[in-house]
C-alpha cells in the first residue's frame, strides 16, 4: 500500500494538513520521511515501529520531529559530503 493510497491522506498533503515525520540519521547520514498521516496520534503510534526498524540499523544518531506539511517524493534522501 503506498503513501498515498487513502484519497483522504492525499487530500490532507496537498493541502498541507497531513502529518509526517522528518527522521535524519547521522552515520549514513540521511533523512527519511514517514506519512502523510491524517492524525498525529496515528503517526506517533505507527513511528515507533519505523524508528525501531532504523536503530537496528544501527546508525550513529536518530533524531525526529513531528510536521504539519506538504510532502512529496523523494521519501528518502541521502547527503553526501
Amino acid at each position: 500500500m503506498g503513501a498515498f493510497s487513502s484519497p483522504f491522506r492525499a487530500t490532507a498533503n496537498v493541502l498541507g494538513l497531513a502529518w509526517w515525520a522528518r527522521v535524519d540519521t547521522r552515520n549514513p547520514d540521511v533523512t527519511y520521511w514517514f506519512g502523510p498521516f491524517v492524525r498525529r496520534s496515528t503517526l506517533e503510534k505507527e513511528l515507533r515501529t519505523f524508528l525501531a526498524d532504523l536503530r537496528s540499523e544501527q546508525p550513529a544518531v536518530v533524531e525526529h520531529q513531528l510536521l504539519r506539511t506538504r510532502r512529496g517524493e523523494p521519501f528518502t534522501i541521502e547527503h553526501q559530503g
